[in-house]
């Protein structure tokens, strides 16, 4: 039987989890969604992680179990919180998850676990040197991978424009807010793409993130010295990578 793991990922508007097929990096269950209960705060998080893995019919199983999460994870502690409560900030998340599940967890940021779900299984797989993952979202994730190996917490969707963040103005939502066409909103992140290249030099850029549903509307548009493609697994890349990262 080929090997295999659960995979939970937590973000701000739902819980999702699903047994992984880490020979091939595909759902060997159905997925299961339940909203993330409003404020998310730890302790009713936790609650419904137990009901998404009683759901999965999980509960008591031995397989590896990993958890990715919205925010920067450094030894097993929360040090920010992205659309979940304040009480996650210097939190110790890992050992939380693990008392309270009563297991031995993998515990990760989601861009993370989404650049190691590319890596292993999808659009990175087999590249050389390093590959910088984007999520363009509600904001923007990135995760680096240098010949596959995981390098955790940049914050690249932070980098200052103007006084801010550049997520606000160049995430898939600003498109929506403000009405921006696509030729608009590539032209950011022309902007955005540029200064990381010329910052890091990456070999590989990958996009994942809601928008990774349509390469063709903006991709062509960007210009770049480095290659840039779609992430194959969107949706699952958190379950996929968080399960993936429990079964080293």
């Amino acid at each position: 039987m080929a090997q295999q793991a659960i995979g939970v990922d937590i973000g701000g508007t739902g819980i999702k989890a699903a047994i992984v097929n880490l020979e091939h990096g595909t759902l060997d269950s159905e997925r299961i969604r339940v909203d993330t209960p409003k404020g998310a705060r730890p302790a009713d998080v936790l609650d419904t992680v137990r009901e998404v893995l009683g759901t999965l019919g999980v509960t008591d199983s031995e397989l590896p179990l990993g958890v990715a999460f919205p925010a920067i994870v450094k030894h097993g502690r929360t040090l920010s919180a992205a659309n979940v409560a304040k009480d996650w900030v210097d939190f110790e998340a890992e050992k939380f998850f693990e008392d309270g599940l009563g297991r031995h967890i993998a515990f990760v940021n989601d861009a993370d676990a989404a650049g190691v779900a590319e890596a292993r299984h999808g659009a990175a797989r087999d590249a050389r040197g390093l590959t910088i993952l984007t999520t363009l979202g509600t904001g923007i994730g990135s995760a680096f991978l240098y010949d596959g190996v995981l390098i955790p917490n940049t914050e690249l969707g932070h980098l200052n424009r103007k006084g801010e963040s550049i997520e606000r103005w160049t995430a898939y939502s600003a498109m929506d807010r403000e009405d921006l066409s696509w030729e608009d909103w590539s032209a950011r992140l022309q902007e955005f793409y540029s200064h990381v290249e010329f910052l890091f030099s990456p070999d590989l850029f990958v996009v994942g993130g809601g928008v990774s549903k349509h390469p063709e509307k903006f991709l062509p548009l960007l210009e770049l010295k480095t290659p840039i493609v779609a992430a194959v697994h969107r949706n699952a890349s958190g379950i996929i990578g968080a399960a993936s990262l429990a079964a080293d």
